[in-house]
């Protein structure tokens, strides 16, 4: 994904942003953009759902495939206390 050097038209307001966040962490597979757009309860504009996604792809919460965008944050105490004690290379 590109960063956000491009025009942006609209930003996504956080009931956006979190609604987006569930239709992808619920998906049992990876989703297209198409297919997030038809999940959203609400319209959202392609312009909008881009910038949501380079966000939560920036913050971790997601990662786009070839397939789609599927859910990748994992808020586990083993993984946070794995980081912290890891040896760093």
């Amino acid at each position: 994904m590109q960063g956000l050097t491009m025009k942006v038209v609209h930003y996504p307001s956080l009931k956006t942003v979190l609604a987006i966040e569930d239709v992808v962490k619920n998906g049992n597979t990876a989703l297209s953009r198409n297919q997030i757009l038809a999940k959203l309860p609400t319209k959202v504009m392609r312009s909008t759902l881009n910038v949501a996604l380079i966000y939560m792809e920036k913050r971790g919460l997601i990662l786009e495939t070839d397939k789609g965008f599927i859910w990748t944050f994992n808020p586990s105490k083993k993984l946070e206390r794995a980081e912290e004690e890891g040896l760093e290379v």
